[in-house]
């Protein structure tokens, strides 16, 4: 029983010795402390650090609460969802397929998705598979087409990236655009055979000994310990929604713990390495930690030339080369960062939304393990936040010089009612309930306030940020479309009113068919397949007519071209054409 007590002791003594001689030879006295004391001044509720050197895991540590209700602490095997960190997991599957033989970087798109579109033809055929990977596509972000958007499929984003409009041009410059990651991920389903969640499981998480780590914040939620995600709003901090992102995942949608992306870090300093084993060829993954595009950046004394490679963001970090890449998405920041030259990794992740801390807990152990001089990253960082929030506040208070006052809409409030469709960000709902229209773009709701004469403001709330929605009529003076200007650098988005398709029994159609006289020329009004009413012109293809109303109709693929017909003692005597050229009359033979 001694002995025993004594082997037990000794294996105590022993891994506290290699903890602080791990601790002592990163040079990290005082880190924990320091990491505790910042985390309450960006209010994060909790956070896991794992730091590998020479391709060991020599540190980790959870900080903070994973779950404040219920007092739950962050553990290192707490799972956060990483965000945009999962952009290099879809980089190297698609070196894995190089590897394979089966797809090639510098080949266009459409040669493993013939069906891929963009907007520009010159594009669409010379697009390359590395061209999804570096940012430089010429379409910014345009992420309203499938943020929020819980029913399309990945195959449903990639081919509304055809209808979007591109606000540079083509390889010119950096644009940070999740779609191109979306598609490249839908190009590694088509050529692998297999799904990319599949896939990077299969030939990453696997063989890297990633057992916890996941695609959905829903699998995550079934685990035993996993954080809940956290945002700041009017200055305290709430527990908010999961954000369910899976059709997006190739661009976002991992969930990990620390110990597992420290293996997935080791992988990445040695080359595709490990343990003895060559899980990716080194030669294909340098291309992902090799510059491909300059990102327009500020130069400071630490970091300057910052680029982007495939998946990942190269610069120089106070003379290291330093290869990093963040994450984002609802509730949970995150950092996964190495220093390939120095053998040296650090992955951060927290549970609260949108928080610069990631990267004052990443410096600071770079410098200390480094043992560069002292750099205080919170002061500076923090300062930048605030000076971001008193700009912001300034603005609030101002009068807006652009806004006209004592003006009204031009309708009364019903008529703006209704579905407004756009072919790649979907469907705007706009509804009245106790006299104030409401907008909804994929589940996502905002009040609305009259702006002036057609222009409406939406109430800031925590998830659609202050936006003017302009109404427009057409020349029968409804209102027929609207524009939101949902992404910087290209025109507003326009949104067509969804026309309310009436059904219209046959008996009911019957009374408009027959001949009608225009300049000397008969049209012709019949029925075709049992209730669609066809309008014939000489010389020209049959229309088919879409009952919008009562007397109207829509002339089917002709935007701005529709038919009145006039009842009188109920007989129809003539029919109205209203183009966009002129309203002419028709009268019954």
């Amino acid at each position: 029983m001694k002995n025993r007590l004594l082997n037990i002791l000794l294996i105590i003594v022993f891994v506290f010795s290699v903890n602080a001689f791990a601790q002592e030879d990163l040079n990290l006295n005082g880190y924990e402390q320091y990491v505790e004391n910042t985390m309450k001044d960006w209010k994060v509720q909790g956070c896991a650090v794992a730091i590998v050197k020479n391709g060991k895991i020599v540190y980790t540590k959870g900080f903070g609460l994973r779950d404040v209700k219920n007092n739950l602490p962050v553990t290192p095997n707490t799972l956060f969802a990483i965000g945009s960190c999962s952009k290099a997991f879809t980089a190297a599957s698609v070196c894995l397929l190089v590897d394979d033989g089966k797809m090639d970087f510098d080949k266009p798109v459409i040669t493993y998705y013939p069906n891929f579109r963009l907007q520009d033809d010159y594009v669409t055929t010379h697009i390359t598979v590395r061209d999804l990977l570096c940012h430089r596509s010429g379409l910014p972000r345009h992420d309203f087409v499938w943020y929020g958007a819980d029913n399309l499929t990945r195959k449903d984003i990639v081919d509304a990236l055809r209808y979007l409009e591109p606000s540079k041009g083509f390889r010119e410059t950096w644009q940070y655009q999740n779609g191109m990651f979306g598609v490249a991920g839908y190009l590694v389903d088509l050529v692998s055979g297999d799904s990319w969640e599949k896939f990077v499981a299969k030939r990453l998480f696997e063989p890297l000994g990633m057992k916890a780590s996941n695609f959905s914040v829903t699998e995550s939620q079934k685990s035993s310990d996993f954080a809940k995600p956290y945002a700041e709003r009017k200055d305290d901090v709430k527990e908010i929604p999961f954000r369910n992102i899976d059709a997006m995942g190739p661009a976002g949608s991992i969930n990990s713990n620390v110990v597992d992306m420290a293996n997935w870090v080791i992988m990445q300093i040695n080359g595709g390495k490990f343990e003895g084993r060559q899980i990716v060829g080194d030669g294909t993954l340098r291309q992902t930690q090799t510059p491909q595009m300059v990102i327009p950046s500020p130069i400071t004394d630490e970091v300057f030339y910052s680029t982007y490679g495939l998946g990942w963001m190269i610069t120089s970090y106070r003379g290291h080369l330093r290869v990093e890449h963040g994450g984002n998405i609802d509730g949970f920041s995150a950092s996964v960062c190495f220093l390939p030259r120095d053998s040296i990794g650090i992955v951060v992740l927290t549970n609260m939304n949108a928080t610069t801390f990631p990267s004052v807990a990443r410096n600071y152990a770079i410098d200390k393990i480094l043992g560069l001089s002292e750099i205080d990253w919170n002061t500076r960082l923090i300062g930048d936040m605030k000076k971001a929030k008193e700009m912001a506040k300034e603005q609030e208070g101002k009068k807006d010089p652009n806004r006209v006052e004592g003006t009204e809409p031009s309708h009364e409030l019903k008529a703006y009612v209704g579905k407004y469709e756009h072919p790649a960000y979907g469907t705007v709902e706009i509804t009245l309930v106790d006299d104030k229209l409401t907008a909804d773009l994929h589940s996502m709701k905002a009040d609305l306030k009259h702006y002036h004469y057609d222009i409406f403001e939406t109430v800031d709330n925590d998830v659609i940020p202050k936006i003017k929605i302009s109404f427009y009529t057409n020349l029968k003076g409804d209102i027929d479309k609207i524009s939101i200007p949902l992404q910087d650098g290209v025109k507003d988005i326009e949104f067509k009113k969804a026309v309310e398709i009436k059904n219209v029994d046959k008996s009911s159609l019957e009374k408009y068919v027959g001949d009608y006289e225009v300049t000397g020329i008969i049209t012709k009004i019949s029925i075709r397949g049992g209730n669609t009413m066809i309008l014939t012109v000489p010389g020209q293809p049959d229309y088919e007519l879409i009952p919008t109303g009562e007397n109207e109709f829509n002339i089917k693929n002709l935007e701005g071209f529709s038919v009145k017909f006039t009842e009188v003692s109920g007989k129809i005597t003539e029919m109205i054409f209203n183009q966009p050229n002129g309203v002419f009359t028709a009268k019954r033979k």
